[in-house]
């Protein structure tokens, strides 16, 4: 699979690191030789998703190796069977603390993730005040609705709901 997002190319093949390589030779071979585009292998990185995750179209992914383990053991002849298959699954996780520094810099919490209120929001009305909060929730939830890990995205949007609910209070005191 082959993805071109904010400047940098990426290239998914499911193979061995000895097979990478060798398309990583291949792919510069073929730049240089017949498309005359002249770049430095060494800024061709080689990393493992089970190991690195990397950023991308802002969820942080990964391969999860899941180990599942199976034990038979049968009385009379004491036998036991070990089956120890190991499942591959693609994790994307919300990455949070870009996303709170986002909320700090709008003023919603402040740099660790306390909610705040802004005095200049408290001036609109109460439905306009409501419907802002809900509808970046709403912008966030459908866009990151597709992580496999959630707890982040109720952290951020709890942090929303509390800086709502702290700009009412301070309308109304």
């Amino acid at each position: 699979h082959y993805v071109r997002y904010q400047g940098k190319s990426i290239l998914a093949l499911k193979d061995r690191s000895f097979l990478m390589k060798k398309w990583k030779y291949y792919f510069v071979n073929l730049c240089q030789c017949h498309f005359y585009v002249w770049f430095q292998p060494e800024k061709i990185y080689i990393n493992s998703l089970s190991k690195y995750s990397i950023n991308f179209l802002g969820y942080l992914s990964n391969v999860q190796i899941n180990s599942l383990v199976v034990r038979s053991q049968m009385l009379e002849n004491s036998f036991l069977i070990d089956k120890d298959n190991t499942m591959k699954k693609l994790d994307t996780i919300v990455p949070i603390i870009p996303l709170i520094g986002s909320l700090a810099k709008t003023k919603f919490c402040n740099a660790v993730g306390h909610p705040i209120s802004k005095p200049t929001r408290a001036d609109s009305s109460d439905s306009d005040i409501i419907d802002r909060f809900v509808h970046i929730c709403r912008n966030l939830s459908h866009y990151y609705s597709g992580s496999s890990k959630k707890k982040s995205l109720y952290r951020i949007k709890y942090i929303l709901r509390l800086s709502c609910v702290k700009t009412l209070a301070r309308k109304h005191k």
